[in-house]
């Protein structure tokens, strides 16, 4: 099964930008505003989010973060966890200190509490004392029904570790370098989930950030040789979060794909169409998370696979 309809989000309370993750996450940009003041329209567009899936028949799992430990980033917690069919959960080591306090055991208990059964935890997080780190389906895109994982490689997706996952899951790996240009040069994008998207029957993928031509054959040859349509999107396309996106299933089994409205306005008339031949496009305004933040939709839905 590649798409869930069962979503775990996290409320903020003190998002602002987080300046232990600006140092490679180049989608950041500051706001002239008071954190407070930033925090209450994260909390805003977070609700406003929340109620669109919930309208599609999503179940969505809101748990409020606390004030202490101090975690701007607690709204992407599809970075620190991940949840598999076979009711095991892995937890992943962080890049930026602060954010290794968002790993939280209560919310494991909460999920036991609605139904959901977890039968092991894989740990990786002792990474973190060797300076090696994977941050969960933020570095890696999972296709769970042909059981590959794609990694683009960066400070925050290790290839050893990545190999370890996949050995651990049984995926097979798909490794590659995907960049972006920052003041003239060509720097390595943080997250795989911020230029690529895997469906059902498509892949929304800029192409255009794999810089070597064999790796992007590779990539190409893999999502082509499982039937699935690939979608491309411009460099500047993904600078909207157009590649930040996510499948999931709403009621009567439907299918829809997620996206920030900054990311939908940013397609094409002829990219659109080509999403909508396999589900509908359901989006919502995300303007100061993905600002501050430097990460969108995708990244504020950690996908529930857990057996029930």
């Amino acid at each position: 099964m590649q798409i869930t309809n069962s979503i775990l989000m996290v409320r903020p309370v003190d998002f602002r930008m987080n300046e232990q993750t600006a140092v490679n996450n180049y989608f950041q940009e500051g706001l002239d505003l008071e954190n407070a003041k930033i925090n209450k329209k994260a909390q805003k567009e977070f609700d406003a989010f929340v109620s669109v899936l919930r309208e599609k028949g999503v179940n969505v799992i809101v748990v409020h973060d606390t004030l202490e430990p101090s975690t701007p980033d607690s709204i992407f917690p599809n970075n620190w966890i991940s949840f598999h069919s076979n009711g095991t959960v892995a937890l992943y080591p962080m890049f930026a200190e602060n954010r290794r306090s968002e790993r939280r055991e209560d919310i494991l208990d909460l999920l036991e509490e609605q139904g959901f059964r977890i039968d092991n935890i894989i740990d990786y997080t002792s990474a973190e004392d060797d300076g090696v780190f994977l941050e969960s389906t933020g570095s890696m895109i999972l296709d769970r029904v042909n059981k590959k994982a794609y990694c683009a490689l960066s400070e925050r997706a290790d290839e050893e570790l990545f190999i370890e996952f996949c050995e651990d899951f049984e995926f097979t790996p798909v490794v590659f370098q995907a960049n972006q240009a920052v003041d003239g040069k060509r720097m390595p994008i943080y997250h795989t989930n911020v230029m690529m998207c895997l469906a059902d029957d498509f892949s929304v993928i800029c192409l255009d950030a794999i810089d070597d031509k064999k790796e992007k054959n590779n990539v190409v040859q893999h999502l082509k040789g499982d039937c699935k349509e690939v979608i491309t999107i411009t460099e500047a396309q993904m600078h909207q979060f157009a590649g930040n996106m996510l499948q999931v299933q709403g009621s009567n089994m439907e299918r829809f794909l997620v996206m920030s409205s900054a990311a939908y306005h940013s397609l094409a008339k002829d990219q659109i169409a080509k999403i909508e031949k396999y589900c509908q496009i359901i989006h919502s305004s995300l303007e100061t998370i993905e600002t501050c933040g430097g990460g969108s939709a995708r990244c504020m839905m950690a996908e529930i696979f857990l057996p029930k």
